[in-house]
């Protein structure tokens, strides 16, 4: 699963003078507690940035300090590599170990966590290069709109050999063209229709079973038949504004350097990537074992040149892997890291240790982040003229509730929370705007009528709830 964050314009730092406590800070607007963990990442960002003021021949010797993340589920550890990712505008995608483990080892193969990877990070560059030719691409769309509204006078049509400026009916059609122009702008003529070729970018699929993934195949069709595939168009009617988006796209396609992007790509991935490697405990397994065991070794030991460095092909170029960070997490419930081989425990020499949640953190969680659960039910409900207010007790309650179940059944952390809020807000979710703007004021008492049911019976909450 590829996960791909960019960075808000508000909150895109500079990075060069972005302390470790100013990155902890940064981290605590989103995640509540876990301290140890979110100084290990930002004394690993920074020192990214400071290898980058070594001379070159120092700083290809300072390798990433991969960081290793113990803690159960639901408690943060995702969150803050995200956080991390989004902060720094790099390349970033979490995997799952557990997905290299099937049976017959039908899963993707290893490599391809770097692939995806640089996927991530070509579709964050081109969207950057997008973004610095949107101005001329606005420009040019502008004018194709004209044309198709008002095609222009073929030469030799009417005037023959006269000079341009001698062509009679020259300046009215100018005239014409700029009124256009400004009714195009105005919106005044978004209902017309007019008739667009676009480019046609189906592409047949194959699946063809290489060492090196199905999308280097993709890439020498492309080469070999370059007048088979994408090359044709078509017609189509469209509106205005719908004409303006498909020749908008075109445009910008046209004018980025996909040499350019992919090369910047690349050279990000290297730089400054960053992949999360999710659930490793499921794959810690020693030598001696049988059936599973095995597999989950053979696993780490797939990971294992990952992790130490090594060179991976890419549609876009070999890419090496010395200098991206890796964050692994894992619950580690059953097993415990010493079970992972020597070899990859010592490509992780910082681990911390994540708590698990109280109530106190709850009630934090529930409020403090800049995208608390309390805040987006709350503008969601907004949309639709429903003011949703929670008193304190009512917040309490509603973490108490959280941690009672979490004791009781599974613990799965601050998830709990999104599953009792809906539970507390089904009856205003469904009926919505439809009863026309209104406040509604929860308290500690409905929170308890409507919870309360649910918690006394254990086998409805581990249903419900």
């Amino acid at each position: 699963m590829t996960i791909h964050l960019p960075a808000a314009a508000e909150e895109l730092r500079n990075l060069d003078r972005l302390m470790p406590r100013e990155i902890v800070a940064e981290l605590d607007r989103y995640v509540v507690g876990q301290q140890a963990a979110k100084r290990a990442v930002a004394v690993a960002l920074r020192n990214r940035i400071r290898r980058q003021r070594l001379p070159p021949d120092v700083a290809s010797e300072v390798l990433p300090k991969n960081i290793l993340m113990i803690g159960p589920t639901g408690v943060g550890k995702t969150e803050i590599a995200r956080r991390l990712a989004r902060l720094s505008g790099s390349p970033f995608i979490k995997v799952e170990a557990s997905k290299y483990t099937e049976v017959g080892y039908v899963g993707r193969d290893v490599d391809s966590m770097i692939r995806d990877l640089t996927e991530s990070a070509v579709d964050m560059v081109r969207r950057e290069k997008r973004a610095e030719v949107r101005d001329k691409a606005e420009r040019n769309v502008e004018e194709q709109l004209l044309d198709l509204l008002l095609p222009p006078v073929r030469p030799g049509f009417a005037g023959g050999d006269e000079p341009a400026e001698e062509r009679p009916g020259e300046e009215p059609l100018r005239s014409t063209r700029e009124k256009l122009r400004e009714q195009l702008r105005k919106g005044a003529l978004d209902a017309r229709m007019v008739e667009v070729e676009v480019r046609e970018r189906s592409f047949p699929s194959f699946q063809i079973l290489t060492s090196q993934g199905v999308e280097e195949m993709d890439v020498n069709l492309r080469d070999m038949l370059p007048g088979l595939f994408g090359g044709k168009t078509k017609h189509r009617r469209l509106t205005v504004p719908e004409a303006r988006e498909v020749l908008r796209t075109e445009e910008e396609s046209r004018l980025v350097d996909a040499e350019q992007v992919a090369r910047i790509a690349v050279e990000r991935v290297q730089a400054s990537g960053i992949v999360f490697i999710d659930e490793i405990d499921k794959i810690a397994g020693r030598e001696g074992g049988h059936g599973p065991e095995v597999s989950r070794e053979g696993v780490q030991r797939d990971i294992l040149p990952i992790v130490e460095g090594t060179t991976v092909s890419t549609k876009y170029g070999p890419v090496r892997t010395d200098h991206i960070l890796f964050i692994a997490a894992g619950a580690f419930h059953v097993s415990k890291p010493s079970d992972l081989i020597p070899e990859l425990q010592g490509r992780f020499p910082i681990r911390v240790e994540l708590q698990s949640l109280g109530l106190e953190d709850l009630v934090r969680i529930l409020t403090e982040p800049r995208n608390a659960l309390i805040k987006q039910y709350q503008a969601l409900l907004a949309t639709e003229s429903v003011d949703v207010s929670f008193t304190e007790e009512a917040i309490r309650e509603i973490a108490r509730f959280a941690t009672d179940v979490n004791n009781t059944t599974e613990n799965i952390g601050a998830r709990r929370l999104a599953t009792i809020l809906e539970t507390v807000l089904d009856e205003v979710s469904f009926e919505g705007g439809g009863a026309g703007p209104r406040t509604v004021h929860i308290d500690a008492a409905e929170v308890r009528a409507k919870l309360a049911p649910l918690v006394k019976d254990q086998d409805l909450s581990r249903f419900i709830l």
